[in-house]
């Protein structure tokens, strides 16, 4: 018996490998080898100790643990976790896990290796930017090939619009079926909805493969200011002291709301009706005031906005045809789905990340109670291939 009940279909729009310190390095270009950094879980739950096992094993899991996490079976999301996970870091094991979870296929990302791609520094080099996104992709494509259940997810940051067009078409040409973007300005103070950008989202919308925002696609913490009240530091929820603190979950939603306003406001959206994207691991609560805010700028603004003058949908309609959010398991579904559309939520299961939870189905099914058949399919299912269309 598989987590996810056979009597349902689900698409599971957010899933991680754990790197290993070689994942970069293993898959760069041999002259940036040595500037390629190995990944770090400095700042992680998980301990150095763990991946040095691990590395010292020829970076594999004993065959004992292999065999005990297999025979969790239908228990597997609820015990198997991190690093320890079944398919954390092994493409075979990964395929055990999803025949052990039973989603018909799944979003694939990385978890620690974008802090060079991603960065938001000026000074690195984009010779190293784009080579260590390029190593990353590569090493993606390669995780991912054997089983077509896993949707690799491309990483290609958008600072230098020529570099990242060319990465674009390199990661299509490799099969990877999404593209995870930073969510903050590009480098060079421009919008997200710069010219510069137009070719990277009209060679997207043509290619019906879409943009992906998610969390550590912009810095996790606020401003130190935010922080300082005199009085002592304060824990994350995991126990730590250096991933998503209260502040900072209390706004995590701006970065993404920023990004996601900007290119409806630049009419990106508009021009390109068949470009897709979504929201992944960044909460969904915040989405219905989001549409609303937007319609209302757009309404009031569009008197003397030229930008908006020409579009022919509003943003609700742009945006519930054209994107959709993962909410957090324990945020009320319900009640967003009061709130805006049913068209514009996606299940997801964080899987082997602990955030995730034991349960995602058990506890977003408390929350779909009473709502139509047609409703719980396209949170499990219909959003995701709206979304994903290649994925059918």
């Amino acid at each position: 018996m598989t987590y996810a009940p056979a009597t349902r279909v689900f698409y599971d729009a957010d899933s991680h490998i754990m790197e290993l310190p070689d994942f970069l390095k293993k898959y760069a270009d041999p002259g940036l080898r040595d500037e390629i950094p190995e990944v770090s879980y400095s700042a992680s739950i998980v301990t150095d100790e763990e991946v040095a096992v691990i590395v010292g094993q020829g970076n594999r899991h004993s065959d004992a643990h292999r065999a005990e996490q297999i025979a969790m079976g239908d228990e597997l999301i609820a015990r198997s976790k991190e690093i320890q996970a079944l398919g954390a870091f092994d493409s075979a094991d990964r395929s055990k896990a999803l025949d052990l979870l039973g989603f018909t296929k799944q979003l694939v990302f990385a978890t620690h290796s974008l802090r060079m791609p991603f960065s938001p520094s000026t000074r690195l080099e984009p010779r190293l930017r784009y080579g260590a996104t390029r190593a990353h992709n590569r090493h993606m494509a390669d995780f991912c090939k054997a089983d077509s259940r896993m949707i690799g997810v491309a990483a290609i940051p958008l600072d230098e619009p020529d570099l990242a067009l060319a990465e674009l078409d390199w990661a299509l040409a490799q099969g990877l079926g999404a593209v995870w973007v930073p969510h903050r300005p590009p480098l060079g103070d421009r919008s997200p909805g710069h010219v510069d950008f137009e070719p990277f989202w009209a060679r997207l919308a043509e290619a019906r493969t879409p943009f992906l925002m998610h969390v550590g696609g912009a810095p996790l913490q606020v401003s130190k200011a935010w922080g300082s009240n005199g009085r002592a530091p304060v824990k994350d929820w995991l126990g730590g002291g250096e991933n998503v603190r209260t502040k900072d979950a209390a706004l995590q939603h701006q970065a993404p709301e920023g990004f996601i306003s900007m290119l409806v406001l630049d009419g990106v959206l508009d021009r390109h009706p068949n470009l897709r994207g979504a929201a992944v691991e960044l909460g969904a609560g915040w989405v219905p005031e989001m549409l609303r805010r937007l319609d209302w700028v757009a309404r009031t603004w569009g008197r003397n906005d030229a930008n908006l003058q020409v579009q022919k949908r509003s943003p609700t309609q742009q945006i519930t045809e054209q994107m959709a959010f993962t909410p957090f398991p324990l945020e009320d579904l319900g009640c967003m789905l009061d709130q805006s559309s049913a068209d514009l939520y996606l299940f997801s299961s964080d899987y082997p990340h602990i955030e995730g939870g034991r349960d995602p189905i058990g506890k977003f099914e408390r929350h779909l109670d009473g709502r139509t058949e047609a409703v719980k399919s396209k949170f499990y299912a219909g959003n995701f291939l709206r979304i994903a269309p290649n994925a059918a």
